[in-house]
This record gives structure tokens, C-alpha cells and sequence, in this order.
């Protein structure tokens, strides 16, 4: 009787639609902030149960609620297929001594005063090449690391380093599936969206290299005895308990020649296992009845050096199921929330704020910033808020490249700053650093995001469509229609 007020009726309060999403937040601070915990699973299954019991105040059946959440879900199948093959690929190359290679010529090569932007733009470029940022981070991030530690640079500035450049590519490269996925929701094509990206991101890109350039300076003028003799501890182990040379390379060097090719993600990290796998059996002199272990449950490495064996012991399918069931569970908490309402609510009050460019772009990444939050998974963050918010791009006629350009900031580049976003997750499982910890030194990844909206506070970079408003929302109306309800139930 107490609670029939609420039964099935047409409309509800703003506070009542979102009290799921802030009892959860407020659990989550809670578990972050006074028990420092960083795991977020058992605070979002507590909120999934929330969710439902508001459902029932709502008179709803939770079985309506769950089978949305399992359609949500749906959304992280390829990535989580994707996230196994990575698991198993760091794994592999490590035992085929790929990683143990770039960390000797590393080690040999780079200097301490040029560390952290040749770490961002070798980074950079394996990214653009293959389209993926978690292969990236998962294989030459992790030699960067231990490169860096031997140098005596801080880890929180090299995984800083290597979140800019992995994620720069994963912004910018056409075999990125972010790069694809951006301007399909905005509804525009992959080369205006890469178009409308250049203006914020060449700037903040040379701001992050010069920045880097110049910590890294300061760190070459430090420590030079010390860190001379670490670098050549660190090769001696290395030589001593793994075969070095070219051949171990060649998993990575197909890797990313199929990811230049536009081969599937799946397939080319595949064929990088399996080469790797053989390399270490042909060359390493792994046992083939070892090699499956590996892969589960990743590479054991036994040198007898403390640092060397924790930065080698890494990889495998089980050592990627902490992100996995993050990420799905996120989903399932998301799309509760989009069963009850949640999202509509939210989005409802930031669509009556627009008034303005500036405020059109800045609610975009709004939207996108609190799905990120509260979701912790980027394909999510970019849809919902992009599908969302397409119909009023159209109605204000600005060019939906923008929106794009929003989206991919917004989304991909800030989900590594969130340490129970999945990219944030993926970093910290890979790397052993939360994303509390490196994210301000991840300079590309919020300043191209800043530079986007200083351009839309004064017009820059900002075009309207040539078409007009009146075209475009007569054009877009009843589709953008159908899928916020297709989507949204």
C-alpha cells in the first residue's frame, strides 16, 4: 500500500528515474573511496537488484528488465572474443621472446632524455597500423614498461606515454573499430569524421610530444651510474634465460602487416598466436605440452630477477577475465537502467540545457562522459549518447562529423581515464597501474577532448551543414525516431 503511488503510472520525477544510478554511484564511491577497493563487479550487481526492485515500484516485471539487459549484453560479445585473443597474444609473444626483444634493442637504443616521446610515437604507430590500442598496450606497452623502469623514468609518466599513442591510433587509424563505429552512429562516413578530427587532435598531439620531450630531458639529467647498471642488469638476465633476435619478431611483424591489410581482429591476432606459439616451441625451446597452460593461464617467467619475472608474467585468457566481467556486467547494469528509464531521464534534462553551439557540443560529451562513467564500457558510451543526440544535430544543422568528433573524444580517448572503464581496466590488468594513478600523464587522451570544446565555445572547426536544419531533420526525423525506440524499448 505504501508504494502504489508509484505502480503504473504515465510519468515520474526526475529524482525517482535516476535514484537507481545515484544509491549505485554512492556504493561505488563508497567501496573506491573508504574500503579502496577498485573493483566495481559486486557494487554493479547491487545495483542491477536496485534497478529491479524499483522496476517492481513501477509495477514492472523484472523479466521484461532482464531480457533487455541480455540484449544490451549482446553489444560486448566481439570484444569479449577479441579481449581472449589478446590475453593469449601477450602470452604468446613473451614466450616466443618477442617481448623480451624490443625490451633488448630498447634497452640498447633508447636513452633516458628521449624515452617518453620516442615510447609515444612508436605507440602511435604500431595503433595507427593495426587499429587496435588494447594489442597495443598488451605487447609493445609492456616492453615500453620495463624499458622505462631500467632507464629510471617513473612508470606513471611511461604508461602515461603509451596510453597517448595507443590511443591516438585507436582515434585515428580506419581499422579501428571506433574510428568505423563513430561516424555510423552520427550518421556520416569514416573519412569526414577523420576529417573533422585532424583540427583537435594534430594539436594536442605536438602539445603531448613536447611536454614529453621535455620531462624526459629532465630524467636524462638524473641518476646516470645507477641507471647505467640497472640497464645492463636488466640485459644481462634477458640474454642469459631468452634467445634473442629477428625471428622472434616476426609474430609482430605480421600482426601488424594484417592489421594494415584490413584482416579481421580476430583472424590477425590468431595468426599471431599460433606464430608465436611455434616460435617458442622452434626457437625458445617451450615444451609443446606447455604451450596450452600458457595461453590459460599465461607465461611464467623464472629468471631469478624480482622486477623481471613480475613485468614477464603476464598474459593468458584468465588473466583477462577481470575485464570481461566488468564489461559485462556494466552492460547488464546499463541496460537495467535503460529498462527503467534511467537514460531517457538524464538525457531529457540535457537536451532542455541546449541553447547553443557550444552547449549542443558540450551536452554531447556530457551524455557520452556519463555513460562512460556509469556503464564502464566505450561502445556503449558512444552509442546511446550518439543515437540520442543525432536528431539534434540535425535540428540545429551542425554537420554530424562533429558529433562524430565528439563521440570518438568523449568515448574512446576518456576511457582509459576511468579506471573502471574497460579501457581503464585493460590498461591497469596489462600494465599493473590503475588509471588513478597515470591518467593526468596521459596528456593526449583529455587534451584533445578540451581542444574540441574550446573550438565549439568559439566557432572554430565548428561547421554547420551546407544543407541546412529544416533538410536535415525532415531527412533524419522519423529514423533517428525508430532507432531511440528500437534501442531504448
Amino acid at each position: 500500500m505504501l508504494f502504489s503511488q508509484y505502480k503504473n503510472r504515465s510519468d515520474y520525477s526526475f529524482r525517482f528515474e535516476v535514484a537507481p544510478l545515484v544509491i549505485t554511484v554512492a556504493i561505488l564511491m563508497v567501496q573506491f573511496f573508504v574500503f579502496k577497493d577498485y573493483t566495481p563487479h559486486v557494487p554493479l550487481v547491487i545495483g542491477i537488484c536496485i534497478t529491479g526492485m524499483f522496476m517492481a515500484l513501477k509495477g514492472r516485471k523484472w523479466a521484461g528488465m532482464e531480457q533487455h539487459m541480455y540484449r544490451v549484453m549482446k553489444v560486448a560479445l566481439p570484444t569479449t572474443v577479441i579481449i581472449l585473443c589478446v590475453g593469449m597474444m601477450i602470452a604468446a609473444s613473451i614466450a616466443a621472446g618477442t617481448v623480451q626483444t624490443v625490451l633488448v634493442y630498447g634497452l640498447s637504443i633508447l636513452k633516458p632524455t628521449v624515452f617518453l616521446p620516442a615510447t609515444c610515437i612508436l605507440t602511435t604507430v604500431v595503433s595507427l597500423a593495426t587499429g587496435t590500442s588494447w594489442g597495443t598496450v598488451g605487447t609493445v606497452g609492456l616492453a615500453m614498461v620495463g624499458i622505462g623502469e631500467a632507464l629510471g623514468v617513473p612508470m606513471h609518466w611511461t604508461v602515461g606515454a603509451i596510453c597517448s599513442g595507443a590511443f591516438f591510433g585507436d582515434k585515428m587509424s580506419p581499422l579501428s573499430d571506433t574510428t568505423n563505429l563513430s561516424p555510423a552512429v552520427a550518421g556520416t562516413d569514416i573519412w569526414a569524421h577523420i576529417k573533422a578530427m585532424l583540427p583537435n587532435t594534430i594539436p594536442a598531439y605536438a602539445i603531448t610530444i613536447v611536454v614529453y620531450t621535455l620531462v624526459s630531458l629532465n630524467y636524462g639529467s638524473e641518476g646516470g651510474a645507477e641507471t647505467l647498471a640497472t640497464r645492463d642488469h636488466f640485459l644481462a638476465v634477458l640474454h642469459a634465460h631468452y634467445k634473442i633476435g629477428w625471428l622472434t619478431l616476426i609474430p609482430a611483424v605480421v600482426v601488424i602487416y594484417m592489421g594494415f591489410r584490413k584482416y579481421s581482429v580476430m583472424g590477425t591476432l590468431c595468426t599471431g598466436v599460433f606464430l608465436a606459439a611455434l616460435i617458442a616451441i622452434v626457437y625458445q625451446g617451450v615444451k609443446v605440452s606447455a604451450v596450452s597452460d600458457i595461453l590459460m593461464n599465461g607465461f611464467k617467467a623464472a629468471t631469478g630477477d624480482t622486477y623481471m619475472d613480475k613485468l614477464l608474467s603476464k598474459g593468458g585468457i584468465m588473466s583477462m577475465t577481470w575485464v570481461i566481467m566488468m564489461m559485462m556486467l556494466s552492460l547488464a547494469f546499463v541496460g537495467c537502467l535503460e529498462a527503467y528509464g534511467t537514460f531517457r531521464a538524464i538525457l531529457a534534462k540535457l537536451n532542455a540545457l541546449i541553447k547553443s553551439r557550444f552547449s549542443l557540443v558540450a551536452t554531447a560529451a556530457s551524455a557520452v562522459l556519463i555513460v562512460g562513467l556509469v556503464a564502464g564500457e566505450v561502445y556503449t558510451s558512444i552509442v546511446l549518447p550518439g543515437r540520442l543526440m543525432k536528431g539534434k544535430f540535425a535540428e540545429m544543422g551542425y554537420d554530424r562529423a562533429i558529433l562524430s568528433r565528439t563521440l570518438e573524444d568523449w568515448g574512446t580517448l576518456v576511457s582509459p581515464l576511468i579506471p573502471w572503464n574497460n579501457g581503464g581496466a585493460f590498461v591497469a590488468g596489462a600494465l599493473g597501474m590503475t588509471a588513478f594513478v597515470y591518467a593526468p600523464f596521459a596528456l593526449f587522451c583529455w587534451l584533445s577532448p578540451l581542444i574540441g570544446l574550446i573550438y565549439a565555445a568559439f566557432g572554430w572547426f565548428t561547421p554547420l551543414d551546407p544543407r541546412g536544419p529544416q533538410t536535415l531533420a525532415d531527412e533524419n526525423m522519423e529514423e533517428i525516431a525508430d532507432e531511440v525506440d528500437d534501442y531504448m524499448v
